[in-house]
């Protein structure tokens, strides 16, 4: 096994070097959780009685992160590691961020501020004692996600809380203890107070860092997810046509297809969460229940979604592009060998094949259409995907025609040509070009 991680390393260094100047220092929060359930931990915390200007003497290279908070970020080559200062915090007015806060030197009083029993355990790395004032090592073995000390206290200072509690008993696959998940539901209209950035990163970890499913069936449980993504909501009890979705409405389809996912990027995942949710919207049963128009709906829907929680453009734009193509899979067997090629070789197309797989098996289970592109990609070399041009614009040019729209249809008119198979030489390109211009 490769020994501790560069950021264990660091933490523990850390820890001896402010014992040895006589401060009480321990690992603390998230990283202690995930050591205790045997989980590699992300990132490394410590909390120390040391005040921040004590720990920024002690390490010189470090900078303070937040000086009204007491946090030093400490770093070494690749690794970072946050200090922070024992503190009790007084008044919250925003929903956000205490007032003011009092740095303390007793580790307890760090404790019961923090959010949750299981979040608020601190370690000694080099004796493996733990520090426990909430009672989380015994909810974390009981698998239970608690706010410390009253519930609607907890949330009513950091409304985020109320996302950070279902991402937390999702990912590790916890149940939310009955008062705190109580408090979670009368609290729920409060998240929208919280910024739009904030939302974004607490949904794309839900999404992403596992047990989605868990994770939208809570918000739903919760009365969250009405209250950030009515869209979404929306899907419950939208009928499918049961010869093609005999799972149920658009809402189970979807929440299948997130259980499916396997460590997504975040435009997968967004895409697999968005795909249809231009369905409401278009519902309507003629000879069968139709959705006509469903997937331009759905993009349209989805980029005012995202665009209203501050996603990058770049994230709006590969997951538009997801909803945009994923019902283009029916008809891969139809396609001419050109529209085929390109459609194979679009940017990020992994992820489009990804989609249609869990498409299909939390739906009809045919992986035909699926099976059909792979069988493609294998026999078709990347020089045959995207062939160098035959000729360019500067070419068109050389020969006499004056640039206009037009050279951007007969080149795509012979590139496709080139594609079919149907040309394969600079002269043949320049005839099809002369015989069009």
């Amino acid at each position: 096994m490769g020994g501790p991680s560069p950021g264990s390393a660091l933490a523990q260094s850390i820890v001896v070097r402010l014992r040895a100047a006589g401060h009480s220092a321990w690992f603390v929060g998230g990283c202690v959780r995930d050591l205790l359930l045997g989980r590699e931990p992300k990132d490394y915390d410590v909390a120390t009685s040391a005040p921040p200007e004590e720990v920024l003497r002690l390490f010189p290279r470090a900078g303070q992160v937040g000086a009204h908070f007491g946090v030093v970020m400490v770093h070494e080559g690749s690794a970072y590691v946050e200090v922070a200062t024992f503190r009790s915090d007084l008044e919250y007015r925003d929903g956000r961020r205490p007032e003011s806060v009092r740095f303390e030197r007793d580790p307890r009083e760090d404790a019961i501020r923090r959010d949750f029993t299981i979040n608020a355990l601190m370690l000694d790395p080099s004796t493996g004692e733990v520090l426990d004032f909430v009672g989380g090592r015994q909810d974390l073995q009981a698998r239970i996600m608690r706010a410390i000390g009253d519930p609607e206290r907890r949330f009513r200072e950091d409304h985020l809380r109320l996302l950070r509690a279902v991402r937390f008993a999702a990912r590790l696959g916890f149940e939310i203890e009955p008062a705190t998940f109580e408090a979670i539901r009368a609290l729920a209209p409060a998240i929208r107070r919280v910024s739009a950035e904030r939302v974004r990163d607490e949904l794309a970890r839900i999404l992403t860092e596992g047990g989605p499913r868990r994770g939208f069936e809570l918000l739903d449980d919760a009365g969250l997810l009405r209250e950030i993504l009515p869209e979404v909501a929306a899907m419950k009890g939208v009928e499918q046509p049961p010869e093609f979705h005999p799972e149920g409405d658009v809402w189970i389809h979807t929440l299948m297809m997130l259980e499916g996912m396997r460590n997504p990027s975040l435009e997968l995942a967004l895409g697999v969460l968005l795909h249809d949710v231009g369905k409401p919207a278009t519902f309507r049963i003629a000879e069968r229940i139709r959705f006509d128009g469903h997937v331009e709906k759905g993009v349209e829907l989805a980029r005012a979604l995202m665009g209203r929680l501050k996603f990058a453009n770049s994230v709006i734009e590969s997951a538009e592009g997801l909803i945009a193509n994923h019902m283009k899979f029916k008809d891969v067997p139809r396609m001419r060998e050109s529209r085929l090629k390109r459609f194979i070789r679009m940017p990020g197309f992994e992820d489009h094949m990804e989609l249609h797989r869990l498409d299909c098996i939390s739906s009809h289970g045919s992986l035909e259409n699926y099976d059909f592109v792979r069988r493609k990609q294998s026999e078709t070399p990347p020089e045959q995907l995207k062939p160098n041009p035959l000729i360019t614009g500067k070419d068109l040019i050389a020969a006499g025609y004056k640039p206009g729209p037009m050279f951007g249809v007969v080149l795509g008119e012979i590139e496709d040509a080139q594609l079919e198979g149907a040309i394969a030489t600079r002269d043949e390109a320049m005839a099809m070009a002369r015989a069009r211009l």
